[in-house]
């Protein structure tokens, strides 16, 4: 486990919590893939694009030293750029839901990433 924590800035503060190297790999895949998502839908919805077809939502958990879940709806969102999350960080003691930009959360992940190498 890394000493490091991962911090994931919120729109109003940031939230920081021990986080696996590998964990963090697994959610960069999960939000890259989601991005894909979401530049298909936006592609979609420019006029002669033709039929959007739905795209399934990131559903990320994660449970280690806090549970973690992301959860976003790609077809509800104009642009990448335009999606937030629901972020979820919760313990025994703590339980905190909120709203995050995704692109916030995705350049927190790569800082992160460059930290622990």
């Amino acid at each position: 486990m890394s000493s490091i924590p991962l911090t994931l800035n919120l729109i109003e503060g940031s939230v920081s919590f021990s986080f696996s190297p590998q964990s963090a790999r697994e959610l960069k895949k999960a939000t890259d893939q989601l991005m894909d998502r979401l530049k298909a839908v936006a592609a979609k919805a420019t006029p002669g694009g033709g039929r959007v077809t739905p795209q399934p939502p990131l559903e990320y958990r994660y449970t280690g030293e806090v549970f973690l879940e992301i959860f976003c709806n790609p077809n509800i969102w104009p642009t990448p750029f335009a999606a937030k999350v629901l972020l979820t960080v919760r313990n025994v003691n703590i339980r905190l839901t909120t709203e995050a930009e995704l692109t916030r959360i995705i350049e927190d992940i790569n800082q992160y990433l460059e930290q622990v190498g």
